[in-house]
């Protein structure tokens, strides 16, 4: 089952999405809100899943599904979890920055904004035009309610829906081991997902051992950026995130466990090469800078500015779009 949220007030207009993105239908004869549905799962989920079975049919009112008018899928969260699943992203950063790794889990999980996020073809404000502002691309999970100490098997019951999460965060605040200048977590400026969110037995085969198998496509200016690959180099799965924010407290629904920048590492084990010279290249702006100073001594890709377009993406085993794309236009 694919959802989404129409800009619709604070909340959304929410719509059951067809497998090929063309087409939509209202969902408010069931639930009017994802929220809402999150809310109430068991009672909501069978009777959407009866309605996008209907839709694939042609035996329900339908119309054109436009990307364009999305808002992101929970256009307003009640809680945020963020970790660096890929190790080998901030072990680059460090190792470009000359920092030794900090005691403790690395890539542990921080609390992160999601008091309300962009829609996915939202304009993108460049903020301080002074700021080292980096794009992060990578998935997420909207949990349903989850239990304080859920095993593997519950947090993966837990998952409701997977999509993509992109974030703007100013890399001049931080510190090569994640937090900022100051030792707390560092927000991002601005987030957004994807404009659709995707069960996970949708996923097919993609979906396996707690997390998604499939590439993750990253342009900007209509070069790719990077094409990595979401279920290799991972260090923690969606699933063992799910598990590990709930070791301490319950979650509740509509909680969402994003899981930083998708990160390969090169066949040496070191620095991955740029999509341009045949890698799976970055994404993650910082990554790219990263592994240039690492591998050549200077840096060439810049941070963004105005006039830049990002867009981020993944496709199934037959180049079918799964979420849908978010789209940024940087502004000045």
């Amino acid at each position: 089952m694919k959802l989404a949220s129409l800009k619709h007030g604070r909340d959304g207009r929410l719509v059951v999405v067809s497998r090929d993105l063309t087409r939509a239908t209202d969902a408010f004869i069931v639930v009017p809100t994802l929220q809402q549905a999150l809310d109430d799962w068991e009672r909501y989920a069978p009777a959407l899943e009866a309605l996008a079975e209907q839709l694939e049919h042609g035996s329900v009112p339908s119309f054109r599904f436009h990307e364009h008018e999305c808002a992101s899928p929970l256009p307003r969260a009640y809680a945020r979890r963020h970790a660096a699943a890929w190790p080998g992203y901030p072990a680059l950063l460090r190792q470009a920055a000359g920092a030794e790794a900090p005691s403790g889990t690395a890539g542990g999980l921080r609390h992160a904004a999601s008091d309300a996020f962009l829609g996915p073809r939202d304009p993108l404000g460049p903020g301080d035009p002074a700021g080292s502002l980096d794009l992060s691309a990578g998935l997420a999970a909207i949990t349903g309610d989850v239990p304080q100490g859920a095993d593997a098997a519950a947090a993966a019951g837990a998952i409701r829906l997977v999509t993509l999460v992109a974030e703007v965060i100013r890399h001049d605040r931080l510190r090569p081991d994640g937090l900022d200048l100051d030792g707390a977590d560092a927000p991002a400026l601005a987030a957004s997902l994807a404009p659709v969110a995707v069960t996970p037995d949708e996923l097919g085969e993609a979906w396996r051992d707690g997390a998604l198998h499939r590439k993750l496509q990253v342009h900007r200016n209509d070069k790719p950026l990077g094409c990595p690959e979401a279920g290799a180099d991972l260090g923690s799965g969606l699933v063992a995130l799910v598990a590990e924010a709930a070791r301490h407290r319950s979650l509740g629904a509509g909680t969402i466990v994003s899981a930083g920048p998708v990160s390969n590492r090169g066949i040496d084990g070191g620095p991955g090469r740029p999509a341009a010279e045949g890698g799976a290249g970055y994404a993650c702006l910082a990554e790219a800078r990263a592994a240039e100073v690492l591998t050549g001594g200077w840096v060439r890709t810049p941070y963004l500015a105005a006039g830049d377009r990002l867009r981020i993406e993944m496709k199934d085993g037959g180049g079918h779009s799964i979420f849908g794309a978010i789209e940024h236009d940087v502004t000045g």
